[in-house]
């Protein structure tokens, strides 16, 4: 069952139990308060019969001191008759309780006359043929004689007002429910309203449609409920983004390395063949197996690049001080194997915290992605700059630049912007993923730099020592 319908149904089982109650009390107030009233005038009526009977039995004329059964008979009649239009009936009794006189249809029910005392008083309501009685008994002294006066008045009019009450209650209560009915299930609606869009916009997520957000239209609790769920279906479906491209990034990578090896290998099994099958020349031997040395060094190269990746996403390092100068004669020494371009280094006196060894490969990484940019007599500059936050190093070049449209990629493992350039020198488009990975190992990130034609800036920023000390305890702990 809907919670709708839940709500309403519950509305209306109490709305109907209190009504019922209410009711059920109030109409038979009245009703007692009615009953009082009849029971009061029936005992009025009782001592007024008493008074007549007792007044009549000392003006009847007899030759006895003794009020004789005959005129006790005269009597009740008398009195009988004189109540005609209260629908009275009488009965009266001798000293041994035994009827001398009783109307038509007085009950023969003698229970309530053996209650009747000396000084006592009683009634009863009494059901006789579908009608309602009050029966009354009531002790007579007449003459020389005790008798028992006993008398029956109708009240049925009273049980059928009270029927007629409840009757009435009941037809009222069932129109207030429907009435209350029709407004709570308006108002059950309005309630219920943010969880009617809640449970859409949830369908509509499971469906595929990571975008969709629940529409708040209150201010209160279930308002503040659509935006907390609003707020974890950004969260979401920035996770479901994030997943994806990690998947596309995953089958990228997959597929560029699958082409990567392609490559080489068939160079490398061609000319081996090659080698093989037919003799060949010197200068034709010697070509064959520097084509098969030069591809086989670029799988070597490949894969130690991503060993080195692997090996930095799940290793944590213990980073240590050292000055940044070390990596300018650090580059300076290495210098000589880079090629035709001119190396400059310029590193000011400081103290950065890192892990040399990866940063050292970080340098020569990014130096070589700059001459391979530069022309053969290119300059490649590198720096570096004391920071309020650390140690800034960039390597800048004057080469082919990197079109806007490719910065963002550049990073992922396997992505050359000019494939056939670097080919040609043992790249694989696996360097700056290197960097990137390293680099998150010390809290820092690449900044890139580009102009097409007029080359790149590559930089990032080390902690320096006051930066990193409160870096290292935390990790400690974290430890």
């Amino acid at each position: 069952m809907k919670f709708l319908y839940k709500i309403l149904l519950w509305t209306i089982i109490i709305m109907a139990a209190a009504l019922g109650l209410s009711g059920y009390f109030f109409v038979n107030q009245v009703f007692q308060t009615a009953l009082a009233r009849e029971v009061k005038q029936a005992m009025d009526d009782s001592n007024i019969l008493r008074f007549a009977f007792e007044t009549a039995a000392l003006n009847v004329p007899t030759r006895y001191d003794v009020l004789q059964d005959y005129a006790v008979r005269q009597i009740g009649a008398n009195l009988e008759n004189s109540g005609q239009e209260n629908l009275r009936l009488v009965r009266l009794s001798d000293e041994g309780k035994a009827p001398l006189y009783a109307s038509d249809g007085f009950t023969e029910d003698l229970s309530l006359l053996s209650e009747i005392g000396e000084d006592i008083v009683v009634w009863q309501i009494l059901e006789q043929e579908g009608h309602y009685y009050i029966q009354t008994g009531i002790p007579v002294k007449a003459l020389d004689r005790n008798l028992y006066l006993e008398t029956m008045e109708d009240v049925t009019q009273v049980f059928d007002e009270r029927a007629a009450g409840f009757a009435l209650y009941r037809q009222v209560t069932l129109i207030i429910l429907f009435a209350c009915a029709a407004v709570m299930f308006f108002i059950c609606t309005w309630l219920t309203k943010p969880i009617r869009l809640l449970a859409a916009a949830t369908k509509r997520m499971a469906a595929g449609e990571y975008g969709y957000r629940a529409k708040q239209v209150s201010s209160d609790e279930l308002g503040q409920l659509t935006q907390d769920f609003n707020s974890m279906a950004n969260v979401l479906e920035g996770t479901i983004w994030e997943l994806q491209e990690e998947v596309r990034a995953r089958e990228d990578f997959i597929a560029a390395f699958a082409h990567e090896l392609k490559t080489p290998l068939t160079a490398i099994i061609g000319y081996a063949d090659l080698l093989r099958s037919r003799k060949l020349d010197e200068d034709k031997h010697f070509m064959s197996a520097n084509y098969i040395y030069t591809e086989g060094k670029r799988l070597e190269n490949m894969s130690f690049r991503l060993l080195d990746i692997i090996v930095t996403k799940r290793e944590q390092i213990e980073p240590q001080p050292m000055e940044a100068e070390l990596f300018g004669r650090y580059l300076e020494e290495m210098s000589a194997g880079i090629g035709g371009q001119k190396l400059k280094t310029d590193f000011e006196p400081g103290t950065v915290y890192a892990e040399g060894n990866l940063i050292k490969s970080v340098l020569l990484n990014l130096v070589d992605n700059a001459c391979k940019a530069s022309a053969q007599d290119g300059v490649v500059e590198v720096s570096g700059r004391n920071t309020e936050t650390g140690y800034a190093i960039q390597v800048k070049d004057y080469g082919v630049g990197i079109p806007q449209t490719e910065l963002k990629k550049v990073t992922e493992a396997f992505y050359m912007v000019d494939k056939s350039r670097s080919r040609s020198r043992n790249g694989a488009g696996l360097g700056l993923a290197l960097c990137v990975e390293i680099l998150r190992l010390h809290h820092s990130r690449l900044q890139i730099e580009s102009k097409e034609g007029q080359g790149t800036c590559v930089g990032f920023e080390l902690p320096g020592r006051q930066a990193a000390e409160p870096a290292r305890q935390g990790e400690t702990g974290l430890k």
